[in-house]
């Protein structure tokens, strides 16, 4: 196969990574997106809010490991294909000279073991940054369980890092695969590349994120958050983004399938087969989830604010700052005249750019009904019951 026939098919198998949907505000779409063109080219969004195309894929897809979530996982049957860190590196550059990209997100299944990927990935890096003198978006995948020396050399060279979290705790994750250790290959790490990108840190530049895989186990959506909160806090994480299950357990349809199911302790999945699609209630999940991480990250919420149902999860019918709203009726309605800016990110539809408006605006204009406030009619339908002159 020739290079671009190998990037048809690792692409493909690159499409349940989000980590480098840079800044956009509904990063759960980016997961529902077919890919735009060729299927390494991924649509996605810049920092400043615009559009914009990165070349997305694997290195190889023969994965050494077992995670149960993954199609790509070491039993599974299918034709290995790898790119050498040259064959990479040269392709993206010749690229992206003819087409302008925003940069390239290098992934890879665990080719051996977690150095050896780590490897190839770099190297290709290194070619990029000395070779062909690119200066541009260089987003590269640490592999599990890689060497402090490995991941050092991802960030002298790389943009930005990702490394997914997967699950919240060690006992989720151990339902998922049984030769991968949650503290050795994935805590240890994590709480490393903080060390070294946080403020201060050698590699403060380099941007860092994480991603949960959300109802491959039976994890809450509070159990998810709770580490999410203290992953922002304590390990100054960039984002974190929350995939829903996809498949990749096999279907109890097909023969020999259902056996497989079954050893892994009945897991709770919201969908067992990539045939099948991911079901309503999973894509709803995963969007609630980034409707409380927004919540945290920028409308001052707590982790504390988030209101869970009995089971612990997010409630599927109404997002969770409506919810947070109706469960404390004593602090509405706020006054569009006198309450400040975090009061008014409180009330339902009112995001920041409108509650800076709304501030900012009450010493050039007299407001006298809420229709002066000119908001979108669907906002202001969702804000009226919460807001009084």
């Amino acid at each position: 196969m020739d290079t671009q026939e190998k990037l048809d098919i690792l692409s493909r198998d690159a499409q349940y990574d989000l980590s480098c949907a840079c800044g956009t505000k509904n990063p759960e779409e980016h997961r529902k997106k077919n890919h735009t063109g060729d299927g390494w080219l991924y649509p996605t969004t810049t920092a400043s809010g615009g559009p914009g195309i990165i070349l997305k894929t694997l290195m190889g897809n023969r994965c050494a490991n077992d995670c149960k979530y993954c199609p790509l996982r070491v039993e599974k049957d299918f034709r290995p294909v790898a790119l050498s860190p040259y064959e990479m590196a040269s392709f993206f550059y010749e690229f992206q000279l003819k087409r302008p990209l925003i940069g390239i997100f290098l992934s890879s299944a665990v080719l051996g073991d977690g150095d050896k990927t780590m490897a190839m990935l770099v190297s290709t890096a290194e070619i990029l940054r000395k070779h062909f003198g690119y200066r541009g978006y260089i987003h590269l995948k640490i592999i599990p369980g890689a060497s402090r020396a490995s991941i050092e050399s991802a960030l002298s060279y790389a943009s930005a890092v990702s490394l997914n979290i997967e699950t919240p705790g060690a006992k989720h994750f151990s339902r998922l695969t049984n030769m991968k250790e949650y503290q050795k290959d994935i805590i240890d790490p994590l709480t490393f590349i903080a060390e070294q990108t946080g403020r201060g840190g050698r590699f403060s530049r380099v941007s860092t994120s994480s991603q949960f895989i959300v109802g491959a186990s039976d994890e809450s959506d509070q159990e998810i958050l709770s580490y999410g909160s203290r992953m922002y806090s304590n390990l100054q994480m960039g984002r974190l983004y929350y995939s829903a299950y996809q498949g990749g357990l096999g279907d109890p349809s097909i023969p020999g399938e259902q056996n497989r199911v079954e050893k892994t302790e009945q897991l709770t999945l919201f969908d067992l087969g990539p045939q099948k699609g991911t079901s309503a209630d999973a894509l709803m999940r995963e969007h609630r989830l980034y409707q409380a991480d927004w919540l945290l990250r920028k409308y001052g919420f707590s982790y504390d604010d988030l209101v869970f149902g009995k089971s612990g999860n997010l409630n599927l019918q109404k997002d969770p700052k409506l919810i947070w709203a109706e469960s404390h009726p004593e602090k509405f309605p706020v006054s569009v005249k006198r309450a400040s800016k975090e009061q008014l990110l409180r009330v339902p539809g009112i995001g920041p750019s409108y509650a800076e408006r709304i501030v900012g605006g009450r010493g050039s204009c007299a407001l006298s009904s809420l229709e002066d406030l000119r908001l979108p009619p669907a906002t202001l339908r969702k804000a009226r019951t919460f807001l009084e002159m």
